[in-house]
């Protein structure tokens, strides 16, 4: 039990990082539903124009988040995406995220808040524009 106590905080980076890249596929494709009509809803669904907006919110900032581009700005304001899509539609119908469809809404808002904190993790751009920039600043200290 104790080497795995000292193996697994070195995995913490590369599981963060696995774990924002299979969120975000899944994320985003909420996006492309609203906005592309990919994938599908049965039976097909015209979404209102605010709808929309969050649909193109999802995709240019999920695909951020995805990639690991400016991380944390794109996380902050996916979490107040989903802040805002739970009180403003699942809170309302009742207060238990469970009975008012919200969950995956809530998952996901506390996911970009803990990213907004976290970070990337590992397999982010963010991290290898900070390796790049490390080699510079300790050059000229």
């Amino acid at each position: 039990m104790a080497n795995l106590n000292m193996l697994l905080p070195s995995w913490a980076p590369l599981l963060l990082g696995l774990l924002r890249i299979v969120a975000m596929f899944n994320f985003i494709s909420h996006g492309t539903q609203k906005t592309l009509g990919y994938p599908p809803t049965i039976p097909p669904f015209a979404w209102p124009p605010l709808l929309q907006v969050a649909g193109w919110i999802e995709i240019v900032f999920g695909t951020l988040v995805l990639v690991g581009l400016f991380t944390r700005p794109a996380a902050f304001i996916l979490c107040g995406e989903m802040a805002v899509a739970y009180f403003r539609t699942h809170g309302p119908q009742n207060f238990w995220p469970l009975l008012n469809g919200g969950e995956i809404t809530v998952l996901y808002c506390f996911f970009f808040l803990y990213i907004v904190a976290a970070g990337p993790g590992a397999l982010s751009l963010d991290s290898l524009r900070q390796r790049k920039l490390r080699p510079m600043v300790s050059s000229n200290a």
